[in-house]
């Protein structure tokens, strides 16, 4: 079956970097397009980053020239490198895809900024 472990969050400082992980199984990850959500406490969760299986990306304005995806296929791994972090960006971050008309969601890993 289809699953995404994340993994990287952490607590750190504003202005600090984080690399969040997402590994994948149970589908061919070469043929899926990828995303990075976040969900901060008691908002809605949202789009942060995404990646097709051609590479191209999109990017919530909010991390644009501060967050990067990109993905292994080899390692079927896809990762968000977050720099230049503030508190706004302190939430759970999820990792998606959708496979067979279905969503799929990992367990989330906290990231927490303190400014």
């Amino acid at each position: 079956q289809v699953r995404l472990v994340e993994s990287g969050g952490g607590l750190v400082q504003a202005g600090g970097s984080l690399r969040l992980s997402c590994a994948a199984s149970g589908f061919t990850f070469s043929f899926y397009n990828m995303g990075w959500y976040r969900q901060a406490p008691g908002k809605q969760r949202e789009l942060v980053a995404t990646m097709t299986t051609s590479r191209s990306t999109n990017y919530a304005d909010s991390v644009k020239g501060r967050f990067t995806i990109s993905r292994d296929n080899a390692k079927n791994t896809v990762y968000l490198q977050m720099n230049s972090l503030k508190a706004e960006d302190t939430a759970v971050y999820y990792c998606n895809t959708n496979v067979g008309g279905r969503a799929y969601w990992g367990q989330g890993t906290q990231v927490t900024v303190s400014s």
